[in-house]
């Protein structure tokens, strides 16, 4: 009997669930479920990071220092457009996206590849500012637990967000002096 009950529960809430992602998405194309399972991911993933560091029992600071703070925003948005943009990081995509245009030096345009699952993966592969939320995280547990190790990977990838901004300061100020 429990078995009976438990199957009609689990019919009514699939049917709320779809009818509340018909009403939501409008007649547009929402993957809600993608996007409940990307979170889902995303809390194990965090509450996997946060029991490595309680069971390293490493303490938690009182509060993030600036300088972390600065080199932690600097450092996850160089690997997030590393990852999520970069031509050659793009074979890690191609499963998930499909490839339209180039985009500024050595990124590309990608679209998410529209089958369900693929689609909201696709989403995330190609958004700097989802992927950022990860990389974040990562830096954060990388910093509590291994904290030299990550500020130097954090460091390298700060002075390639600094190189990658003179090298386009340099493409601008030879353009406009040269006018090509």
């Amino acid at each position: 009997m429990d078995t009976m009950a438990d199957g009609r529960l689990a019919g009514r809430l699939n049917g709320l669930l779809r009818r509340t992602g018909r009403r939501y998405a409008a007649g547009h194309d929402r993957p809600l479920g993608g996007y409940l399972a990307a979170m889902a991911g995303f809390a194990t993933y965090t509450a996997a990071w946060a029991t490595a560091v309680r069971l390293r029992g490493r303490p938690l600071p009182d509060r993030p220092e600036p300088w972390d703070v600065v080199l932690a925003s600097v450092a996850t948005f160089r690997l997030s457009r590393l990852l999520t943009k970069a031509s050659v990081t793009s074979p890690l995509r191609a499963p998930f996206t499909r490839y339209v245009a180039p985009q500024g030096p050595a990124e590309l345009h990608e679209e998410a590849q529209p089958e369900n699952g693929r689609h909201t993966l696709g989403e995330l592969a190609t958004c700097p500012f989802c992927m950022s939320v990860w990389v974040a995280s990562t830096l954060t547990a990388g910093q509590l637990l291994w904290p030299r190790a990550t500020r130097t990977a954090m460091g390298t990838l700060a002075a390639l967000a600094g190189a990658d901004a003179l090298q386009l300061a340099y493409g601008a100020l030879v353009e406009k002096v040269t006018g090509e």
